[in-house]
């Protein structure tokens, strides 16, 4: 439905139309759509739109300044206050997590299959797949770590994370990363959901104004998808690329996360 819905924004199409695409009865994917995405289909077809992402940057700008005067560099509080960071110590990242016990395993989410590793100091791997994982790419994060598969344990870390319920259990990333690395990160945890950065933006924030390219390659470094939201950076145009996990995925985090924040209280069946 959401790349429906992106590559036929022209045609505005109905309830109709998408349920007929589906093969779904039109009252049921309404409900179904909108317990999914928080709002009903056509609000969510208008947050696919480059014009919302355009506004949604001049929105967040606010947002970004309190952060950067509450200062970034600090421990803080996370993503809506529900993530907290601990950054590996330098010889752990330098071993590759020589040493280091870590459960791993495969979930379904709301945005396709993906494979999570986690150990009792957080959540170290989140990434997102289109086909059959290799095992190396999800342990190359961590290559000298003991993993263990857990598929049931990864299940119910998957919907700690992506239940829409607003209720979640506080949650903790655990990442090695370089020093700009970590700043980068912690800067992104400070977007609440519904609000994006601009890459510009971002590296004045982190203190690094001419960085932006390097603020980019950081985010392509995340480890912890949706987590630690590197989605939430988009470019000054409103266009959304550059994902490590696709466009297509993360237009459909970002158009979810600005239905959810909007709080819409819809009028009619597609309205």
């Amino acid at each position: 439905m959401i790349r429906y819905l992106d590559e036929h924004q022209g045609d505005q199409p109905s309830l109709s139309d998408l349920a007929e695409g589906s093969g779904l009865s039109a009252s049921y994917l309404h409900r179904l759509f909108r317990r999914w995405a928080g709002v009903t289909p056509k609000d969510f077809l208008q947050c696919l739109t480059v014009e919302v992402a355009k506004s949604r940057l001049r929105e967040s700008a606010p947002v970004l300044e309190a952060s950067i005067d509450a200062g970034l560099s600090g421990p803080g509080r996370l993503h809506d206050h529900f993530v907290s960071l601990e950054a590996a110590t330098p010889g752990e990242f330098k071993s590759g997590g020589r040493g280091l016990m870590i459960r791993w395993g495969l979930a379904k989410s709301p945005f396709g299959r993906c494979s999570l590793g986690w150990n009792p100091r957080g959540v170290c791997h989140l990434a997102f797949h289109d086909r059959e994982p290799d095992s190396n790419e999800i342990c190359a994060g961590w290559p000298h770590a003991q993993w263990e598969r857990d598929d049931r344990g990864a299940l119910a870390l998957a919907g700690k994370i992506f239940s829409p319920s607003s209720s979640r259990n506080p949650l903790q990333a655990f990442v090695g990363g370089t020093p700009f690395q970590l700043k980068v990160w912690r800067a992104l945890l400070r977007i609440p959901e519904g609000c994006v950065a601009s890459y510009t933006a971002l590296a004045s924030a982190v203190g690094s104004p001419n960085a932006h390219r390097a603020v980019g390659t950081a985010c392509g470094s995340n480890a912890v998808a949706y987590l630690i939201p590197c989605h939430r950076v988009i470019r000054q145009t409103g266009a959304v690329e550059g994902y490590r996990w696709g466009a297509a995925r993360k237009q459909a985090i970002l158009a979810r996360e600005f239905a959810r924040s909007r709080g819409q209280n819809p009028t009619g069946p597609l309205a």
